[in-house]
């Protein structure tokens, strides 16, 4: 068999061509048999004659209307229609040609029945595949136990789940019934599919049906309407899935349906920026991105990769995520060769190393730095507390320094709502390197800033893993507190957040991210569970553990727009904050840094303490 694709793709249009050629000879042929049937007799001496001028300049117009370039795995009503019309057009051209030259080899009559043998031979190999497994997957039904669907949108969305169904071996789904929104659709069918209802009346289509799963197929629903019919089908036990925007596979657009996130549920309007002045603000930059392997600085590099920057540096002392996103953007200029996409450079090191970062800023000369690079994981760094300082610490302070030495000429860091009246070694060093900043603005001409913002949902360490992990393995669900309530935020709504920040940074601001309500963790962990169509407690258990060292039952409100301390900015989920923000004594940063590699895990949180005065060691 040839490997070459296009020796491939030779063959089946050969294979095609010859088979056209049968079957245009053929419809003639079984015409003039039934004319002749019928008692019509015509000298047709002249026949083949006429068929060797007319199958090739059939098969040259069949090649120009594109026939040979319809793929047979997604043959459609468009194909159809285009086959029927080129085959009826060039006969009617025929069918002029024998009444004007009064030729003897066929009646003009007969091209009736020669067009519809012709449209039949011509749709019916394109069509075989589908129609075989069509029948197969009627058959499979029968055999096998499926998964019950129920398709939520009767129209050409809803459509495309059906035919991803009949073709996808993969998915075990049975296109049971489907209800829209549309009240004059019921009591129709689609694709052999009865139409049964409204959005209104699914708990009763559920229970009628004995559902299992449900595919969201309406891509017009308003996000509210959509959130809404999902906490709807959270509490009827099934498995919820939606059907995403078509993406580009191998140059052929498909469907692909994908699990409802918690992320798609959250409570919070969707955020606006200020696009024009991200694109000014890192249009030709030379970005440096530390711990750009992470869930931030990954996203960081994704959405600066389409800003047009000069160029974008990720440096991260995690090799193997620091090659995912490397692959994955390089993947993505790869698909796009029109579109013009920085160099980008990957680096491996530490930002506590200050002689390697030193290689990063001497080489590249970055203008901006996003500094992302940290521990973030409250109960270990309360064993770690010498790392957390080491690379939360003493890392802000080598890439802050840089940035003053080399002339950057903005830097942002990548705060955490820990470092508010920090109960945990880890906080306090974030609130460390809140104050590093500060101090750093009144040495160069840098022009640094600070974001401060809680958890973010789905990122590395977070508790979306984790229940994910936790709920594939059977359960139980581990929920520290029932109370414990957190903030949270997606990763592309913190990334887009920060770069707002960037823009809006002039002089050592400390910004604040309004997180919206506090999510109970115990609800998040319900939904997951029934996201994935199971049901709390009965088929899944929720384990209540205990809080762990340095934890708090509730975070701190980051934003408290009436306190005097907190101002607003063009953006509304964007404030900074003026005033509290402390200071430490220099001699003691210089000491630390000298001297914490030699200090016991207690001895460090004393020492961050005697700095971080708002932070109290739990010893």
């Amino acid at each position: 068999m040839a490997k070459n694709p296009k020796v491939r793709s030779f063959i089946k249009v050969y294979k095609y061509i010859l088979f056209d050629a049968i079957t245009i000879a053929l419809s003639y042929l079984i015409s003039m048999w039934m004319f002749s049937f019928m008692g019509v007799t015509h000298d047709y001496s002249g026949i083949w004659m006429a068929l060797a001028i007319i199958i090739p300049a059939k098969i040259i117009i069949y090649f120009i209307t594109g026939v040979y370039r319809i793929m047979s795995k997604h043959t459609g009503f468009e194909d159809f229609i285009r086959i029927a019309s080129t085959v009826i057009v060039t006969n009617i051209i025929i069918a002029l040609i024998v009444f004007l030259t009064d030729a003897d080899f066929m009646f003009e009559s007969a091209y009736i029945f020669i067009s519809l043998i012709e449209i039949t031979g011509l749709i019916f190999p394109r069509t075989l595949r589908r129609i075989i497994i069509l029948i197969g997957y009627q058959i499979k039904w029968y055999q096998t136990i499926g998964i019950k669907t129920l398709i939520v949108g009767a129209g050409s969305a809803g459509e495309i789940v059906v035919k991803e169904i009949y073709k996808n071996k993969d998915l075990n789904n049975i296109p049971t019934v489907f209800v829209d929104d549309s009240p004059e659709k019921i009591g129709k069918k689609l694709m052999g599919v009865n139409i049964v209802g409204t959005l209104n009346d699914i708990d009763k289509v559920i229970s009628k049906y004995h559902i299992e799963e449900v595919i969201i197929a309406i891509n017009t629903l308003p996000q509210e309407k959509f959130k809404e019919l999902v906490n709807r089908l959270l509490h009827l036990s099934v498995k919820i899935r939606k059907l995403n925007v078509l993406e580009e596979i191998n140059d052929v657009k498909v469907p692909k349906l994908v699990d409802i996130k918690v992320e798609d549920l959250l409570d919070r309007s969707v955020i606006k920026l200020d696009n024009q002045g991200i694109n000014d603000f890192i249009n030709d930059e030379t970005v440096l991105i530390t711990g750009g392997g992470g869930s931030i600085g990954s996203e960081l590099s994704r959405q600066i990769y389409e800003l047009n920057p000069k160029k974008i540096i990720i440096f991260d002392i995690y090799e193997n995520n620091s090659y995912d996103i490397q692959m994955e953007l390089l993947r993505k200029a790869h698909k796009n060769p029109d579109h013009k996409y920085p160099e980008l450079v990957v680096r491996i090191g530490s930002v506590y190393n200050k002689v390697r970062l030193e290689q990063i800023f001497n080489e590249f000369k970055p203008t901006i730095v996003f500094h992302a690079a940290a521990y973030k994981h409250v109960p270990l760094m309360e064993d770690s507390a010498v790392e957390a300082v080491r690379t939360n610490v003493i890392g802000t302070y080598n890439t802050a320094t840089l940035s003053n030495q080399y002339g950057v000429k903005k830097f942002v860091l990548v705060s955490s709502d820990k470092a508010v009246r920090s109960t945990n070694i880890m906080g306090a060093t974030k609130r460390f390197a809140e104050l590093i900043i500060k101090d750093q603005q009144s040495k160069g001409n840098t022009i640094f800033s600070a974001v401060r913002f809680g958890n973010v949902l789905g990122s590395n360490g977070s508790v979306i893993p984790l229940f994910k992990k936790q709920i594939a393995d059977g359960g139980p669900v581990t929920v520290t507190h029932k109370d414990i309530t957190r903030y949270f935020m997606t990763i592309p709504e913190a990334v887009g957040l920060i770069l707002q920040c960037g823009v809006y940074a002039a002089c050592g601001e400390l910004f604040v991210l309004d997180m919206g309500e506090p999510v109970k963790i115990h609800e998040l962990a319900k939904k997951m569970i029934r996201l994935a169509g199971f049901r709390p407690d009965e088929d899944i258990k929720i384990e209540i553990v205990g809080l762990r060292p340095g934890e708090k039952l509730f975070e701190e409100l980051l934003v408290d727009t009436t306190h005097p301390n907190y101002h607003g900015t063009a953006n509304k989920l964007i404030f900074t904050e003026n005033g509290g923000q402390g200071s430490f004594n220099y001699e003691r940063l210089e000491t630390l840094v000298t001297n914490f590699e030699t200090l016991s895990n207690d001895e460090v949180k004393t020492s961050v303490s005697e700095i971080i005065t708002s932070y109290k060691a739990s010893i």
